[in-house]
């Protein structure tokens, strides 16, 4: 069954909810999450998105009002949304070309177009190199400078 048709704007998911449904995926769910919360010293918010892109619940991180990442539960995997904003695109590009990021999250970058809100990157999570990318995504979003 599709998550949003599981868990509808009435009934939100508990943790153990989004566990069974990533089912193989829970292990990098965990981890990356476990980091952020460690690193960042940050709290997840559930939130339940009516975004057509991708609808129902998800876990938001933000650090004061910088968003960090959203994450959207999958069957066995789950979407890490990072955003790369004017002021990460010269780093991020930087770390690209140096090679720091694997093949798919450059490939990913280079297909998405650049809006005035930045680079919407859907990064789909089904391994754990990925989540090392996410992880260097996230520090970057945080080191920019602020306008």
């Amino acid at each position: 069954m599709i998550w949003n048709e599981m868990f509808d704007a009435r009934h939100i998911p508990s943790g153990e909810d989004i566990g069974e449904y990533l089912g193989a995926g829970k292990s990098d769910w965990d981890e990356l999450t476990a980091y952020i919360e460690e690193e960042y010293r940050v709290k997840p918010k559930i939130e339940y998105s009516t975004c057509s892109a991708q609808p129902g619940w998800n876990v938001k991180y933000k650090k004061s009002s910088k968003s960090l990442c959203t994450l959207y539960p999958m069957d066995g995997y789950f979407i890490a949304l990072v955003v790369v904003g004017a002021k990460e695109e010269e780093e991020v590009k930087a770390c690209m070309d140096s090679g720091l990021f694997t093949a798919y999250v450059k490939q990913l970058y280079n297909k998405t177009g650049y809006s005035a809100m930045g680079r919407w990157l859907m990064i789909e999570v089904k391994n754990k190199d990925i989540i090392n990318d996410i992880k260097q995504l996230i520090s970057i979003r945080l080191r920019a400078p602020r306008g």
